[in-house]
């Protein structure tokens, strides 16, 4: 699991940070990349990653304000000339199909490849062998959702060494007994999975917010998340400016991390009238509340592992 960022600033793209747009890469889980947002120019950041757009088959969009969705039918026409024939699925609020479609339609616009397009509400938004992704309306000025994305739990490691003591030699028969409830063995014995196999590796748990305020209203969502990426448009001062535009200040997307026990967290959709110098206070408003945190910038990348959390 891999986090990239393409985008980290608000309303407007700077000279320092593009609009939103956010690549999850789950290349060793599933071989497939997915986004949330897609702001302006997000597929001209793509260009200074490692990322193919046709690896890109889920699109998540957190709202319709456009520093959220004007890169989107751009990106949706390039992938057809960079290899994309695979099926693509992007997931919004109400507005989105109609958004895509017109503009796919006046533009001319022919996809070498499926589209499917699903306006979500509150609860599952999709789930497959490995992973469930629900959505939670947040506080904001229109229809606005976040997205916690949930690994499911991994069976457990072959314990070799008590196979070994119990006189079954390393083979083809491993992969048997990983696989089966039951195996058979060429002297008679009947092997049980459950006494060789060690406990569940935990799913990892991301939690992806939209813009939004009121950001307590959220903690359950977020609860235990390893990761929690969150909004911080504005500084402490700027609270009752956050509050009248539906954003958060750094200082309250930390607090909801600390009250919902998240390990890490990352702030982005940073307001353009922020510079590089103002950074060091704005991460500092925050790790004063909750120690784990990043103010992140584009281009910025880390992994998630499983029980472990590293750059």
């Amino acid at each position: 699991m891999e986090v990239q960022f393409l985008g980290t600033g608000a309303g407007v793209p700077s000279k320092e940070r593009n609009v939103s747009s956010i690549a999850l890469m789950l290349l060793q889980e599933i071989n497939e990349i997915w986004l949330f947002d897609c702001g302006e120019a997000t597929q001209h950041k793509i260009l200074h990653t490692s990322i193919k757009p046709r690896k890109i088959n889920k699109i998540f969009i957190t709202h319709m304000h456009g520093d959220h969705i004007f890169g989107l039918p751009g990106l949706l026409s390039s992938r057809s000339f960079q290899g994309g024939v695979d099926e693509l699925t992007v997931y919004g609020p109400k507005g989105i199909k109609s958004y895509i479609s017109t503009s796919l339609e006046l533009s001319g616009t022919h996809l070498t490849y499926p589209l499917t397009i699903i306006e979500i509400e509150e609860g599952k938004v999709c789930e497959d062998n490995n992973f469930i992704v629900t959505c939670k309306q947040l506080e904001h000025g229109i229809p606005c959702y976040g997205y916690r994305i949930i690994e499911k739990d991994l069976p457990g490691e072959l314990q070799v060494d008590k196979l070994k003591e119990q006189g079954i030699p390393p083979g083809p028969v491993y992969r048997d007994i990983k696989e089966n409830d039951t195996v058979t063995l060429s002297d008679g014995r009947v092997i049980n999975r459950k006494d060789y196999i060690g406990p569940n590796k935990k799913g990892r748990v991301i939690s992806i917010l939209g813009d939004t305020k009121e950001t307590w209203q959220n903690q359950s969502f977020v609860e235990g998340s390893d990761l929690l990426i969150h909004e911080a448009t504005f500084d402490q001062e700027k609270v009752e400016l956050a509050n009248d535009y539906f954003h958060s200040t750094t200082a309250q997307a930390a607090q909801l991390a600390k009250d919902s026990n998240v390990r890490r967290l990352l702030l982005t959709h940073i307001s353009s009238r922020y510079q590089h110098d103002d950074v060091p206070q704005l991460l500092s408003e925050a790790t004063q509340v909750f120690s784990n945190t990043e103010l992140v910038y584009d281009l910025y990348h880390t992994r998630i592992l499983r029980n472990d959390m590293e750059r």
